[in-house]
């Protein structure tokens, strides 16, 4: 898959099923009601999408897709600045540097 936008793309996974939004915490992502926390292990990356800003390096999005079976969710998690922009746990940096083939 290759998309131009990360609009494209999450509308794209919207219609997959990944519903949630998921915001970064330090050592867990959150749903956006706030109703789930799940941990680094408690969560799969199916995908994984980089934009650049075409004029500044800042404007970096990095967007994963999200699966969870323990808690039957599937969603999007957008890192506007990387996952180095961000105080994470080792587990959590870990996690979210695996996988990132697309």
């Amino acid at each position: 898959m290759e998309y131009n936008t990360l609009t494209e793309t999450m509308d794209t996974l919207r219609k997959e099923g990944y519903t949630e939004d998921f915001n970064l915490r330090e050592n867990y992502i959150e749903s956006q009601s706030g109703k789930f926390q799940i941990l680094h292990h408690e969560f799969e990356i199916d995908h994984f999408f980089r934009f650049e800003g075409e004029t500044d390096p800042a404007d970096e999005s990095i967007l994963y897709a999200v699966s969870s079976e323990k808690y039957n969710l599937k969603g999007v998690l957008v890192n506007a600045f990387g996952i180095y922009g961000d105080s994470l746990t080792d587990e959590m940096m870990k996690k979210l540097s695996f996988g990132h083939d697309e």
